[in-house]
């Protein structure tokens, strides 16, 4: 049974739990639940702060988790990173009042507040930089104006919770972050390889679409070059002479000017189509 560790609450709990039933999984539909067992796909589900997921699944109770790559590195587990998820992204930056702070050189002497503490001290250590750093739970934007800090260190979305209280962003970026699946390093543990497998399937399922159109014979390698597929398309002949039917998975970015590229040069019936799930 494999032990899978999911977010409970947070920015990644919905997105996480979404995934997973994209994933063909059970999922808990009360929020109090702390355990779910789904013994048909052999996986159990146990939900937990976010922040300690890479320490249950480091020190090996539990064999893999779903947290933010944040949260990891912050952490200190002995969890690897395994693979993108591709949803809970953010920007962790240094901010201070507007206008006070032009670059990381003015970080020396500072009193820096963030939840992020090991992050933060790995990358001043990194460029020799002299500053103290003080581990503040929850919102750290305040901690300026009530005299605790004179820059803080925090997970930037939008932004616009930093300019309410008048500060702004500055210096390069500490961390692009985003959900990320960890295990603990060494053997992998029974059924992760097809746990790992319905997860990629759903990320391909959400980045690809079918695209199906009718195009002449004589231009099918010129319509085949746009549209090569994952493998090869599929090329099927039409009961009209002369013309062949044509199917390939295609990147949902940029679909729409591929079908006008493609109705340019002769292609007609042309449709796409969402992928629910697949395998490659």
């Amino acid at each position: 049974m494999l032990r899978v560790a999911v977010p409970n609450k947070g920015s990644l709990s919905q997105s996480a739990s979404e995934m997973l039933r994209e994933s063909g999984y059970r999922q808990r539909h009360d929020s109090k639940e702390l355990t779910l067992l789904d013994a048909e796909n052999g996986v159990e589900f146990f939900y937990l702060r976010p922040r300690d997921i890479a320490l249950y699944v480091g020190e090996g109770t539990l064999d893999v988790g779903i947290t933010g790559r944040d949260l990891l590195l912050d952490s200190g587990a002995k969890a690897d990173e395994v693979m993108e998820l591709g949803f809970g992204g953010s920007r962790f930056h240094f901010a201070g009042p507007a206008g006070r702070y032009a670059g990381l050189d003015d970080l020396a002497g500072k009193r820096i507040a963030t939840s992020y503490t090991g992050i933060v001290r790995d990358f001043l250590q990194q460029r020799g930089i002299d500053a103290s750093v003080t581990r503040l739970d929850g919102a750290v934007e305040t901690s300026i104006q009530l005299g605790v800090a004179d820059v803080i260190a925090d997970v930037v979305e939008t932004g616009s919770t930093l300019k309410a209280a008048g500060l702004a962003t500055f210096g390069e970026v500490i961390l692009d972050s985003e959900a990320v699946l960890v295990t603990r390093g060494g053997e992998a543990p029974a059924g992760f390889e097809v746990f790992c497998r319905r997860l990629e399937g759903v990320l391909v399922a959400r980045t690809y679409v079918m695209m199906d159109y009718d195009i002449p014979s004589s231009r099918v390698s010129q319509a085949v070059g746009l549209t090569p597929g994952i493998e090869s398309p599929t090329v099927s002949p039409l009961h009209r002479e002369g013309w062949v039917a044509v199917r390939a998975m295609v990147p949902r970015n940029g679909s729409q000017r591929l079908m006008d590229e493609l109705y340019e040069i002769g292609a007609r019936g042309i449709l796409l189509t969402d992928i629910h799930a697949c395998r490659l």
